[in-house]
């Protein structure tokens, strides 16, 4: 099926020509976007403590960088010109932010990371750079002047608090009506500058390094694996120098150590967890308690659906949601497959309402703050 949104595209023609490959320039892939949220209700969001936001301020060639949550007066004192506020984890609190996440669901959910929104007056932005990910930048109000560049040289200026890049050399630029939107694969330089006031919509997706990953997947191991014996040197023998780590000693400890085996259960198991665990600024707020035949009648007259900032997989029978992990029946899988695709589930059937497996679960983790009853 061709993607309006992908300019005519198909999906998997967009994942075969375009996807970590090259850009992609659409026009009017959501005429008229952009009035969920104003510069003013982004600022708002700025102040919030949940909220991950940043003020990008250039002088005199210069680059400054402040961290929020800010204060409202913040705002009022800054120039006309040459500056960008960003917030992430917009969809964490814009309902329509999440719905907007869902038109870009032919990419796994596994590697999407959030939604950002960025407001800049006119010759505002965060300077010439690249990322290590794949990122939709879709224009809401305003105009915003994009430059791209494939170069090679990712030279880095020195002591910048941002990865401005030295020796930036356009090779193309379009300007951004709204409604108009620009995917840039991982490490495509670019530069984008507002003309006149201007609000940008990033979909970025994740891309953790080799050594994250690894390094998150020792600490996973360190808390699941059970290795058995102990160290033992009946064979001893004396030592010239007795604070000397002898070449015995080692070779004990490496075959002990060798012991350590995991397979793809355990790396399933590893991904569903680390990427469905929030980010350490996320708090869920748990509703009043509510009595489980209260909670079965409004499962069946409004069904339910993901708390904004809740992050949900799966993998065969195996659930994942915000970094807890567990083992589910054959038989409740496609109705949590459906809440993890979906984000929401319709009102449920009599024949769901009587399987406690999923309406314990569901109970559970709306008491956890996890999940809401869909309005």
């Amino acid at each position: 099926m061709k993607l309006a949104h992908l300019g005519g595209l198909t999906a998997q023609q967009f994942l075969t020509e375009y996807w970590q490959k090259k850009p992609l320039l659409i026009r009017q892939a959501f005429p008229g976007f952009g009035d969920w949220l104003t510069p003013d209700e982004l600022a708002g969001l700025a102040c919030e403590e949940e909220a991950q936001s940043r003020l990008v301020l250039q002088n005199r060639g210069g680059w400054r960088l402040e961290h929020g949550p800010f204060a409202e007066e913040r705002f009022a004192g800054l120039p006309k010109k040459n500056w960008s506020l960003l917030v992430q984890g917009v969809n964490h609190f814009l309902r329509e932010g999440e719905e907007l996440l869902q038109c870009f669901d032919f990419i796994p959910t596994a590697r999407l990371d959030d939604l950002m929104v960025s407001f800049a007056p006119d010759g505002g932005g965060v300077g010439p750079h690249f990322d290590s990910y794949d990122v939709f930048l879709l224009q809401g109000q305003g105009q915003r002047l994009w430059r791209i560049s494939q170069q090679q040289d990712m030279e880095l200026v020195e002591g910048a608090p941002l990865r401005i890049l030295k020796n930036f050399h356009t090779e193309q630029e379009w300007l951004l009506e709204q409604g108009d939107m620009l995917y840039l694969p991982p490490r495509c330089a670019h530069w984008g500058i507002a003309v006149g006031d201007c609000m940008t919509w990033s979909v970025g997706f994740r891309a953790p390094s080799a050594q994250e990953l690894g390094a998150q997947f020792l600490a996973h191991l360190q808390e699941h694996i059970r290795l058995e014996g102990m160290y033992a040197d009946p064979d001893l023998d004396l030592q010239a120098h007795p604070a000397e780590i002898s070449g015995r000693m080692i070779d004990k400890v490496e075959r002990l150590l060798q012991s350590i085996r995991w397979n793809k259960s355990d790396v399933s198991g590893f991904l569903g967890e680390y990427l469905t665990e929030p980010k350490p600024h996320i708090v869920f707020a748990p509703p009043r308690r509510m009595a489980a035949p209260r909670f079965l009648q409004r499962l069946a007259d409004k069904g339910i659906r993901l708390d904004l900032k809740s992050l949900m997989l799966t993998h065969g029978c195996k659930v994942f949601i915000n970094g807890e992990a567990l083992e589910v029946e054959k038989q409740v899988v496609p109705m949590l497959r459906q809440l993890a695709d979906r984000r929401v589930l319709p009102p449920l059937p009599p024949a769901y309402l009587q399987m406690p497996q999923l309406t314990d679960l569901l109970c559970q983790w709306y008491h956890a703050g996890y999940l809401q009853f869909s309005s």
